[in-house]
């Protein structure tokens, strides 16, 4: 009898071992999945808390440019320029824990890309084609995209040559049609033919979609300036004389431009293209919370009340 337990004692035995290991490993397994769980709730509140403080960096900037219009109704010429308070750059700002970055880009520096197309005549604005065509030689992108532009601005579906149309953007993965209309956000350029990312971010920095008629001359890029006339693009020392006049004093009212050195003979044609007051801004909010980031853009119309009204909010 006693012969014949052992072998049972044995299989008892191995029994009982696999079952410990079976037991740890679930515990192991259990341990793991809590504590992953635990990370990724963290994470999340950790996101949700960095999402807030941008969002209130958003507030802060609504603020500033409160502010600023309280200065500008203070003023006889009200203008907008760099040396404004919405366009000092600050530091981060510690708040509870977190960080919260602020700053405002005035929408008139840049060019309206929508006025590539108008639709009134139904077609290209011709002068408005050159002026695209001067900013993208002078920041180095090619000019072939302007057809491709044209072809997603225009209601229509017929392509232009060297441009894009429903054809082209259907056969990609995953497909989409093209806008065929005005853009509403410059993230719709994206979405074009031959634009990749690094050439979404440097165009990011000279169009808009904001509906400013006028380039703002207080706060435009060289670039931009550049690309208003071909006498400007032609003579750089221009460009760098009407940035160095603004520098030492803003121009309270585009005719001040016409003063300047060299620039009278062409004042007819440049004026008309200029402002010195801006109406569309972006507020870029970032927050970040023990390394986490989110990043807030929003677009507002500042109106001739000093009230703020968003215009698109996007978050990254």
């Amino acid at each position: 009898m006693r012969r014949a337990r052992r072998p049972e004692r044995g299989i008892a035995l191995l029994a009982t071992m696999l079952a410990i290991a079976l037991m740890t490993i679930l515990v192991v397994d259990f341990a793991t999945s809590s504590a992953l769980g635990y990370r990724a709730a963290a994470n999340q509140a950790d996101e949700l808390r960095a999402l807030y403080l941008a969002r209130s960096g958003i507030q802060v900037g609504i603020a500033v440019l409160e502010r600023d219009s309280i200065g500008d109704a203070l003023q006889q010429t009200p203008y907008d320029s760099l040396q404004d308070v919405w366009a000092v750059q600050v530091p981060p700002i510690p708040v509870e824990g977190g960080l919260v970055s602020v700053s405002i880009i005035d929408e008139a520096r840049k060019l309206n890309i929508n006025q590539l197309y108008n639709l009134r005549a139904r077609q290209v604005d011709a002068n408005f084609a050159q002026v695209i065509a001067r900013l993208f030689e002078g920041i180095g992108v090619s000019t072939d995209l302007i057809p491709i532009l044209a072809d997603w601005l225009d209601p229509d579906s017929v392509e232009s040559p060297g441009g894009a149309e429903a054809d082209y953007y259907l056969r990609l993965k995953p497909p989409y049609e093209p806008r065929n209309g005005q853009m509403p956000t410059v993230g719709d350029l994206r979405a074009l033919k031959g634009v990749d990312d690094a050439t979404f971010m440097q165009l990011a920095q000279y169009l808009t979609t904001a509906p400013e008629a006028r380039v703002n001359a207080n706060t435009a890029s060289p670039e931009v300036l550049a690309a208003l006339t071909p006498e400007l693009s032609n003579s750089p020392e221009l460009v760098k004389e009407i940035v160095l006049a603004r520098e030492y004093r803003p121009f309270l009212a585009v005719t001040d431009i016409a003063n300047l050195p060299g620039i009278g003979q062409y004042a007819a044609t440049l004026t008309p293209l200029l402002a010195t007051r801006s109406s569309y801004f972006t507020i870029i909010g970032q927050g970040e919370f023990a390394g986490a980031r989110r990043r807030i853009y929003a677009v507002f119309r500042r109106n001739t009340n000093g009230s703020a009204m968003l215009i698109s909010w996007h978050e990254d």
